[in-house]
């Protein structure tokens, strides 16, 4: 479809209600935006520098770990630039550009989640077969998948936001640009659009978190049927890890796109914790009850001279 519009920029107005706290909020979220890259750099590190951890549950990791440092950047480095004092104003390309790629990564994000639930099933519930069903062209296959997939879905919300015609007002209530802001500067009617997103935005996550509970489900029943304690106990844990990443990843998703009445302060809140916060913490969450994550990067930072002996 053409474009028809007029509008060359738009100006970011910040998270809503915060007016007065620039200061506060660049240092809080410059040590949330150091932290997230430090950690998830630590966890790629000791992974890749360990031949021991070169397995499919951790190339699945160390793709989140990927995503996890490019995924706070799409809206980051702006919204700091901009509490520092500079221009709020983003042009019509970035601003499509940012939609694009918080979408890309934080879909290729839901998949790739999906992908470490079947791994931990074939694990726990097909363990002798494991190598064979897990092997490496298949990871590669699965990992690919993710990112294909991920790309059409962000595609095609791109474009279902920006075919609009952007004529009038440009500034944009929020401190990055996604589709419920976006939508509302448009000049023209966007309900029929913002049912169509509604339903992909719900749908995807939705089919994935069913194809998660599912795999999770038969998690638990091969679990119940180990009969020592100590089994029981250490299959929990290899799984505990990634519920808990699971569910801080699905909570801001329907709280800030699928609630009927949406409130801008609420939403910034939720998305600011799920650009974050989330990717800060998921290397705490994988390494803090993994011994062989720990170990591998106690000798990486041995090795590059970050530790002493």
């Amino acid at each position: 479809m053409r474009n028809r519009s007029v509008v060359t920029e738009f100006v970011l107005l910040g998270i809503p209600n915060t007016e007065g706290l620039e200061t506060m909020l660049f240092v809080l979220f410059l040590s949330f935006y150091i932290f997230t890259l430090m950690g998830n750099l630590l966890i790629l590190l000791a992974i890749i520098s360990s031949t021991q951890l070169h397995t499919p549950m951790y190339f699945f990791l160390c793709k989140l770990s990927i995503f996890d440092i490019f995924f706070p950047s799409v809206s980051s480095p702006k919204m700091l630039f901009y509490l520092s004092g500079n221009s709020r104003a983003i042009s019509y390309v970035g601003c499509v550009s940012q939609l694009f790629f918080y979408h890309f990564l934080g879909c290729t994000e839901c998949f790739l989640y999906t992908v470490m639930a079947y791994d931990r099933f074939v694990a726990i519930c097909f363990p002798l077969r494991y190598t064979i069903i897990m092997s490496h062209r298949v990871c590669a296959i699965l990992a690919a998948g993710t990112s294909f997939f991920g790309c059409i879905q962000a595609t095609f919300l791109t474009t279902l936001t920006f075919q609009l015609p952007y004529c009038g007002p440009n500034e944009v209530d929020y401190y990055f640009c996604d589709i419920p802001v976006m939508l509302k500067l448009a000049c023209a009617d966007t309900s029929a659009l913002e049912m169509v997103g509604f339903i992909s935005v719900g749908l995807m996550p939705l089919s994935c978190f069913l194809l998660i509970l599912t795999s999770y489900s038969c998690i638990v029943c091969s679990i119940l049927q180990i009969r020592s304690a100590e089994g029981r106990r250490r299959a929990f844990s290899t799984c505990s890890a990634h519920l808990t990443a699971i569910l801080l990843f699905y909570m801001p998703v329907v709280l800030i796109y699928l609630r009927p009445t949406p409130s801008p302060w609420l939403d910034a809140t939720v998305q600011v914790l799920n650009n974050l916060v989330t990717p800060m913490l998921n290397p705490l969450i994988y390494s803090l009850r993994n011994k062989e994550v720990k170990s591998s990067l106690r000798k990486a930072l041995h090795l590059f001279g970050f530790l002493p002996e």
